[in-house]
């Protein structure tokens, strides 16, 4: 475990340093890049509280990025810019959207939970696309970035760059401590053997429905992120692609361990824009890359760190 903490505490002095040693090489493109992979490792840290530790396969997580992502642009489309305002909008909207989704869902397994899952994602989807208001397919610019009273200026990359980094810390953290709490401690029982939970006296239902509000919420927050990070939002946010991606990442890096789902965002996205810079068919080697890890590395990559990666 002191190994594992200790690698992992590496990790996260390499990215702090990372701006310094991008400034230094001239590379400020690395930063962006950075930055939007971390706050997709915030995503899948959401995601794998539900997927890793409570065994629902949600196949509509990119639901509430995008929920997040527009609370911002539509906040920021009428000339409402505090960043306070529209990040607690995008929260609580994406709690609110998860909480009538889950409360549905929920109470089915299985195929059933993936397909409402993502049927209620394809609708937000073709909402997204037929409001014109809003730009519809062709998406909506951001024009002024979520201002936090000279607090943090997001405009400035290196500045934002470390609150996402500081908040994906946060996020981790607190997944960690909800998973190895009593709450916790109900929410894999359940994914262990859910007959036995009830008659020991535990419902799932109320348990596993708080951890996919939850869930959605902290997506809600990489939304919003995400929406300034790109100063655009567009309804592909939402698309059930990024939702198998998302949970690609949680997959990649290993399901029901702290770290691995940004080890997994950080796996996927950086191999797929190297691939990208050298050829234009680089999802002909990313494919069958991706394949070889999945039956390689069984615990994903998180099970490549001392002590295998686990958690709780």
């Amino acid at each position: 475990m002191r190994a594992r903490n200790l690698v992992l505490a590496a990790c996260v002095l390499v990215l702090a340093a990372a701006p310094l040693v991008a400034a230094a090489l001239g590379q400020a493109y690395y930063v962006e890049l950075l930055r939007r992979v971390m706050i997709f490792g915030i995503a899948a840290a959401s995601l794998n509280l539900i997927l890793g530790y409570g065994g629902l396969v949600s196949f509509g997580h990119a639901a509430y990025l995008g929920v997040g992502g527009y609370a911002v642009g539509i906040l920021a489309f009428y000339g409402v810019n505090n960043g306070w305002l529209q990040w607690t909008v995008a929260i609580l909207a994406s709690a609110l959207v998860s909480l009538a989704i889950g409360a549905i869902s929920v109470r089915t397994r299985g195929i059933y939970f993936i397909m409402i899952t993502l049927a209620f994602t394809q609708m937000l989807y073709y909402l997204g696309i037929s409001v014109e208001e809003y730009g519809g397919d062709d998406g909506l610019r951001i024009k002024v970035k979520s201002q936090f009273s000279g607090l943090i200026d997001l405009n400035d990359p290196v500045a934002y760059y470390y609150l996402v980094l500081a908040l994906l810390l946060g996020v981790i953290y607190l997944v960690h401590r909800l998973v190895n709490s009593r709450f916790g401690m109900v929410l894999r029982a359940a994914r262990s053997n859910e007959a036995r939970s009830r008659a020991i006296g535990f419902s799932p239902y109320p348990y596993q429905l708080a951890a996919f509000v939850i869930s959605g919420a902290l997506c809600g927050l990489a939304g919003a992120l995400y929406a300034n990070h790109t100063s655009f939002i567009t309804p592909e946010y939402m698309h059930w692609t990024r939702s198998g991606e998302i949970m690609f990442m949680v997959i990649l890096g290993g399901m029901g361990t702290a770290a691995g789902p940004a080890l997994g965002a950080f796996a996927l996205l950086i191999v797929e824009d190297l691939l990208a810079g050298w050829t234009q068919h680089w999802q002909v080697i990313l494919g069958p890359l991706l394949v070889l890890c999945v039956l390689f590395f069984k615990r994903g990559l998180a099970g490549l760190l001392p002590g295998g990666g686990k958690d709780g």
